[in-house]
């Protein structure tokens, strides 16, 4: 990550926080190096104060302990008020690419868990259509991955098997492995293309995520700040840097 990117991340998420967060709320906590300054941004904002989170990942639930927030396992009954996260890839109509940091499954419940989901990313983000910049990354199941890179092979859709340490397949803290599909030609109907990934055995989850965002906080190196809202109007400003 640049150091111009940095920045523009950075004060896109103490804009997210500013805008968004007050204390108590419940708040689920995404994965990645956006959503890290995100809860960073909370802690340096409200130093003091009380949350109840559900981190989607360990990495996130270990930054949040030692920050101070009050994170925990999630339980049957969990609502959030807000969940806070980044992506890889926003359409024009906030449709997501997610997964790039591994835990697209834990993420799509917590969106799906949420009653506003605010992303936060950086301009090189955006794209006209999914699948532009980003490879879509899907969640299967160890067995069946050789016959699940043969059938998205010959859907077209070249499936990559991520790799990890030494060239190991790379595991999710589910236990499972991830396939970073990289389309012919970028995504023209994400839904469809969800569905039918959804239908072929063994595969637990996809990176496409439609109508998992209520607004999207866009930041640039210069802390220019802009949101894009689903079905509302975009604003501009400035993140103060508290």
């Amino acid at each position: 990550m640049t150091d111009a990117t940095g920045a523009a991340k950075a004060a896109a998420a103490r804009q997210a926080v500013r805008t968004y967060v007050t204390p108590g709320l419940r708040l689920a906590l995404g994965t990645g190096s956006t959503a890290e300054l995100a809860v960073r941004a909370i802690r340096e904002r409200y130093p003091d104060a009380a949350f109840d989170c559900v981190a989607s990942s360990g990495a996130t639930e270990r930054l949040a302990r030692e920050l101070g927030l009050g994170v925990r396992p999630l339980r049957g009954e969990d609502r959030f008020d807000l969940l806070l996260d980044g992506a890889d890839e926003v359409a024009p109509n906030l449709d997501l690419t997610k997964g790039g940091g591994g835990a697209l499954l834990r993420e799509k419940l917590l969106a799906r868990l949420s009653a506003r989901r605010v992303i936060v990313v950086d301009g090189s983000k955006l794209v006209p259509r999914l699948g532009t910049r980003a490879p879509i990354p899907v969640e299967v199941v160890p067995f069946a991955r050789p016959v699940l890179e043969r059938e998205l092979g010959e859907a077209g859709l070249r499936p990559a098997l991520r790799t990890g340490v030494a060239g190991a397949a790379y595991r999710t803290e589910n236990g499972n492995e991830i396939l970073d599909l990289r389309p012919s030609a970028p995504v023209a109907r994400p839904a469809e293309l969800d569905r039918a990934l959804r239908d072929h055995v063994g595969v637990v989850e996809t990176g496409v995520f439609v109508g998992l965002a209520d607004r999207v906080v866009v930041g640039a190196p210069d802390g220019a700040v802009r949101e894009l809202g689903a079905g509302g109007s975009p604003r501009s400003g400035r993140a103060d840097p508290g």
